[in-house]
């Protein structure tokens, strides 16, 4: 079992920055990717970015060049940083990791974007 903790969300006005991270219980190595999907209310939860275990990285189309992930190796830890965000990004954002073919969720931490 894998347990991931996330934090950093809030309210931001339009154009704004947040940064959310991610804890896992595991060791980084363990997972084949650590990454972000969310969810806006009444909509499919949506892929963001994710970190492969090798260091190459993956964004959904929609944040491409606003948000950036990183990871702390040594601290198993994923990082996202939002920058120029918009109201439509607007959700509640999931930490996930994938080990031995068994996807892990994170309980979710909510982001608003509103003036």
């Amino acid at each position: 079992q894998v347990r991931l903790v996330e934090s950093g969300g809030g309210l931001v006005q339009p154009g704004g920055s947040l940064t959310l991270s991610c804890a896992a219980s595991d060791t980084f190595f363990s997972f084949a990717a650590m990454g972000w999907y969310r969810q806006a209310p009444g909509k499919q939860r949506e892929f963001v970015a994710t970190i492969f275990r090798a260091g190459d990285v993956k964004y959904g189309d929609s944040v491409k060049g606003r948000f950036t992930i990183s990871r702390d190796k040594a601290r198993s830890t994923v990082s996202l940083q939002l920058n120029r965000l918009r109201p439509e990004d607007t959700a509640v954002y999931y930490c996930h990791v994938q080990k031995q073919s068994v996807d892990y969720w994170g309980q979710g931490t909510q982001v608003t974007v509103s003036s």
